[in-house]
């Protein structure tokens, strides 16, 4: 369809969304075009009625498809229709009456402190270059919390090794300083020394974390990596830089960090992304007290 097509060269080159957004609206005006070619194969973009995108709506959610990949659609099609109403191909955008599906809460999933001090402390790295990047990325994934795009993007310079902390250039390039613990400070100066010993670049603007061929680690490489130790000290279906985050975030809190410390570690906008790993706290604390009180 022209106008599918049009709108998402504007989205491209005039508002510069990501390829993996454009192609994520593609596919969700696709779906929205292929239910009416099967139901209402000669409806013109004028006579598209609310009924009709509730019943799309109500199709996908017999699909099996969740809330979020739902809305995700809703939110592709409300933009396309306020194009069609900006370009007076339309009367109205009848998709601004249409509301967000409610999601449930899921907790986040973590691995236990236990789990993960097995890690460092049992699980063996191999003594060569790629044991030790392999050992200091899951530490300081789980001594920072930081997202893996972070991770991939520290400098050489980003970490000051005397003031014993990293800066970090998070969402919306806002930046950030995280204090590193003895353990990770050990570690890093371990990986350096590895890089110079193979003759890798340490300048203060080179990428930090590096390939065994000296290229700049890329994020498949750190997903195969976490995985397969993460593999070894848990049973969780998900096992992924994330996981590390939010088992990162779970452990400040079990341990007595305020809510506000661990928000502004992890580099979130508002408390209220931060709140979910209370929720977790609150089921420890029920579990606790299952096992303790003798009326429970």
């Amino acid at each position: 369809m022209v106008e599918v097509r049009d709108f998402l060269d504007k989205m491209s080159y005039e508002n510069r969304y990501s390829s993996n957004t454009i192609l994520a609206y593609d596919n969700d005006l696709t779906s929205f075009f292929a239910f009416l070619a099967d139901n209402y194969p000669d409806i013109e973009l004028p006579q598209i009625k609310l009924s009709i995108v509730r019943e799309w709506i109500t199709n996908l959610s017999e699909l099996g498809l969740e809330s979020s990949s739902i809305n995700r659609k809703i939110t592709s099609l409300r933009s396309f229709f306020s194009y069609l109403k900006k370009e007076s191909i339309i009367d109205s955008n009848i998709i601004s009456d249409i509301k967000s599906l409610k999601q449930p809460k899921n907790l986040p999933l973590y691995v236990t402190e236990q789990s993960m001090n097995s890690l460092f402390e049992d699980v063996p790295f191999d003594n060569n270059y790629k044991g030790v990047l392999t050992k200091t990325v899951l530490l300081i994934f789980y001594f920072t919390g930081i997202r893996l795009s972070e991770l991939l993007n520290l400098k050489n310079g980003d970490v000051d090794f005397y003031t014993e902390q990293i800066k970090v250039l998070g969402k919306r390039n806002k930046q950030r300083i995280i204090p590193i613990g003895k353990e990770l400070i050990l570690q890093l100066r371990e990986y350096q020394t590895e890089k110079e010993s193979l003759g890798f670049p340490v300048t203060n603007n080179t990428n930090l974390f590096l390939t065994e061929k000296g290229e700049p680690l890329y994020a498949k490489l750190v997903y195969r990596l976490v995985t397969e130790n993460l593999n070894k000290v848990t049973t969780l279906k998900k096992r992924s830089p994330h996981i590390i985050r939010h088992s990162f975030a779970t452990h400040m809190l079990n341990n007595g960090a305020d809510l506000n410390t661990i928000k502004e570690l992890l580099g979130h906008e508002s408390l209220s992304a931060t709140q979910i790993y209370t929720h977790n706290n609150i089921e420890k604390l029920k579990s606790v007290y299952k096992q303790a009180h003798p009326k429970a």
